[in-house]
């Protein structure tokens, strides 16, 4: 009974001097002592590894209960995402037979249908005065000055300058970047100005525009380089001047396309002459 009483009144003693003697033992440089600790280690790791198999069970149990119902809340969406496209499919169908009727009747000319060029973006440059892109694309793979840069969400930029094997995208947020633009349902346009922000603002619009938060911007074409509706961002800021959210973001570009577009041009007036024999 003595034994056991002073067992219980000095355990927690015994136990704190048993730790410390551990800890000494475990910095020691001793031979002896790294090898009755890798002994221990051997010894205790098949324990753990039987101890750890039912967790790593239910574990993987409960990520593939999370996979399946992940796997059907996106089917679900695909369903719905898949059905709405349906409908549209069948709207845009009925749509271009109207249009395709419509030019006929009205003999209208369609525009050229723009050719791209891929490219990856090499270089990048972000500073506080410009913001461009450098690709491994130039003018022996028919890139020119102006053209538009484009992904599948929207335009980036706009070629700034072209060498023989590669050319510099100024993009649309540098403070140097100015490209017409219009609002997408009031065909109200304007000038996108950048200014080293993520947000370009709308400038020159006329005094009767309104836009509206939501509405998308894209591309006039009335420069003559860049084809008409490329999307490029949706109205987020009313106040002073509109400010735009662009569609693609540049800090994630791997590869782009340049547009290479060539806008109608008018034919060469006639002379008087040519003129009075048209007459005759």
């Amino acid at each position: 009974m003595p034994i056991r009483v002073m067992a219980q009144r000095f355990a927690t003693l015994l136990l704190v001097a048993a730790a410390v003697g551990l800890m000494l033992l475990g910095r020691a440089d001793n031979p002896v002592v790294e090898r009755l600790r890798l002994a221990v280690v051997d010894a205790a790791t098949p324990v753990l590894a039987a101890l750890s198999e039912p967790i790593g069970t239910i574990n993987h149990a409960i990520r593939e209960v999370d996979e399946l119902l992940f796997l059907r809340e996106r089917n679900a969406m695909l369903r719905e995402e898949n059905a709405r496209l349906l409908q549209w499919q069948a709207v845009a169908r009925r749509l271009e037979q109207e249009n395709a009727q419509l030019r006929a009747l009205v003999k209208a000319r369609p525009d050229p249908l723009p050719a791209y060029v891929t490219a990856r973006v090499v270089g990048d440059s972000a500073g506080p005065f410009v913001r461009t892109l450098l690709l491994n694309a130039g003018q022996r793979d028919g890139v020119k000055s102006g053209q538009a840069a484009v992904v599948a969400e929207g335009m980036v930029g706009r070629v700034l300058e072209a060498g023989e094997r590669s050319a510099r995208i100024l993009l649309l947020s540098d403070l140097n970047s100015r490209v017409p633009v219009m609002i997408e349902t009031t065909r109200q346009r304007g000038i996108l100005a950048g200014d080293n922000g993520p947000q370009p603002k709308l400038v020159f619009l006329a005094a009767s525009a309104r836009p509206q938060i939501g509405e998308r911007i894209v591309t006039s074409g009335h420069d003559g380089m860049l084809p008409p509706g490329l999307p490029i961002g949706t109205v987020v800021s009313t106040s002073g001047d509109p400010r735009v959210e662009l569609f693609a973001r540049a800090e994630r570009i791997e590869y782009l396309r340049l547009v290479r577009y060539e806008a109608p041009r008018l034919p060469p007036p006639a002379r008087d002459g040519a003129q009075a024999a048209q007459r005759r």
